[in-house]
């Protein structure tokens, strides 16, 4: 992706809001051999980039006051509630040296695994993104999954995909993809859930309203916490009545 950016005389808090009442984004261009270069970027342009996937791991030119140059997006702020981008950082790069990047996972193929046909399970994706290292002209916009050979209880590492050509991986041991197994006929089987009485609350006839019975339901989910958290919000006379039938 190509776009335009211009040289910032003027930096700080002040110089900052006075280009973002003018449509523009403030960033800085990072370089390991010369100093930080203060640019500005026209803010709908980067609005409508920092929306595509590409836009954050792929190669990005930037022609900067005339002079086409090589960079990567490295960090991006975006306003609490508004959509309106605060700042940016982009890094210059060596097309003749090698760069680590987070390359986004494409998964496919888990619903015609033997995990999912045969034993009934879910295969949970563990990271949407890996880090690898390689040239510029290498760096891939995504790389593709297959999930279509996991089996029950096994785990997918980066080691095991497939990468691109010149492409090596930063952390081959770290795990993308799991599969768990779904309850069946066990779940028959399972211990009678307990019985705590319910939210329905009796009303205090001190307030002329009539006082229903009490109605017993299943344990929350959360055990003990949820119940705690739910006295919490009773006056005491209804705790002492309510745990009193428990």
């Amino acid at each position: 992706m190509k776009f335009t950016a211009a040289t910032r005389a003027t930096q700080g808090t002040s110089a900052s809001r006075r280009l973002r009442r003018e449509a523009k984004v403030p960033a800085i261009l990072y370089d390991l051999n010369q100093p930080a270069a203060m640019i500005a970027i026209d803010h709908n342009e980067m609005f409508y980039a920092l929306q595509k996937e590409k836009f954050h791991s792929s190669i990005l030119t930037m022609e900067l006051d005339g002079t086409e140059q090589l960079v990567v997006l490295r960090a991006f702020q975006m306003h609490p509630y508004k959509n309106q981008v605060l700042h940016m950082d982009f890094q210059r790069i060596d097309p003749n040296a090698n760069v680590t990047m987070r390359v986004p996972l494409h998964f496919f193929g888990g619903e015609n695994s033997p995990a999912v046909k045969i034993d009934k399970g879910l295969i949970s994706h563990l990271v949407g993104a890996v880090e690898v290292s390689c040239l510029p002209k290498d760096l891939p916009e995504f790389i593709d999954v297959d999930l279509s050979g996991m089996t029950s209880q096994t785990t997918l590492r980066v080691g095991d995909i497939a990468l691109p050509a010149g492409v090596t991986a930063v952390n081959p041991e770290t795990p993308v993809a799991t599969v768990a197994n779904v309850a069946g006929d066990d779940a028959d089987n399972a211990a009678p859930a307990q019985f705590v009485a319910s939210t329905a609350v009796p009303f205090s006839k001190k307030r002329g309203r009539t006082q229903p019975k009490p109605v017993l339901c299943r344990r929350h989910p959360l055990g003990a916490a949820a119940e705690n958290g739910f006295f919490r919000y009773l006056r005491f006379s209804e705790r002492f009545d309510l745990r009193s039938i428990a």
